[in-house]
């Protein structure tokens, strides 16, 4: 997240509307004036610049405590609790029931991946504006304004006004219409949709050495960036759930 003078879109009206501002989504310099105001308030650095950690500080993510795993057959969910966040086991039992995570090999390889993808399950929404993908006619922003509306939110990004609109046929609730809900209701189901369009499980159960996961990795990031990081989450999540 980096939001400063001269930004617009839709994470600069939601920043204003926090801040009580005009919601008009161009950060200029009164929305600047505001936010160093709220930073110093909240003992922050106050450069007026919105990055990771204002962000956080203004919208934190909200951990359910004490969470009820329901248990799912045949799964050791129960045994992932202090190693992942409460709220990404409280979506887990749903999830695995959707999308085909029938085996403990599965969910270790699911939740590896989803890990590494969003900084061991910080962020749930593209830091980068969605400027790059304005015009991408493959992932269906045809429309201004595309490119930066659907940017990439969930665990394993969903990116682009086509996918969008797929994950919202599949889930029955219009994430065109309200993208947010990508990174606030659905940031694990629409990673698990990810794995299910692209046929991830054949990968998944072909066993769970490093190729195994080098593999999987290839397909999800097109490469191997973060590969040791991903390894090192499989290893961790297989040992407890096997």
């Amino acid at each position: 997240m980096l939001l400063k003078l001269g930004s617009k879109g839709d994470d600069v009206k939601k920043l204003q509307t926090k801040l009580g501002l005009t919601a008009d989504g161009s950060f200029g310099p009164k929305t600047e004036a505001v936010v160093k105001v709220w930073q110093k308030a909240n003992g922050l650095n106050d450069d007026g610049v919105v990055g990771d950690t204002t962000w956080l500080k203004m919208f934190p993510v909200v951990i359910k405590e004490d969470v009820v795993i329901t248990p799912v057959a045949g799964l050791k969910i129960e045994k992932l609790k202090g190693k992942v966040p409460d709220w990404v086991l409280s979506q887990i039992p749903e999830t695995t029931k959707k999308f085909n995570i029938t085996t403990n090999l599965r969910l270790a390889h699911f939740l590896s991946q989803c890990a590494h993808e969003s900084g061991n399950f910080v962020y749930r929404t593209e830091l980068a504006s969605g400027k790059a993908y304005e015009g991408r006619k493959d992932l269906g922003n045809v429309n201004p304004g595309d490119g930066v509306k659907f940017k990439g939110r969930g665990l394993i990004q969903c990116t682009g006004r086509a996918n969008y609109k797929k994950f919202s046929d599949f889930i029955g609730e219009d994430c065109v219409a309200n993208p947010d809900l990508v990174a606030t209701k659905y940031p694990l189901a629409s990673a698990g949709f990810f794995f299910e369009s692209n046929k991830l499980w054949s990968i998944c159960d072909k066993g769970s050495d490093d190729a195994t996961v080098t593999a999987l990795t290839k397909r999800i990031n097109g490469g191997t960036i973060g590969l040791d990081d991903r390894i090192k989450h499989f290893k961790e999540y297989y040992n407890l759930l096997k």
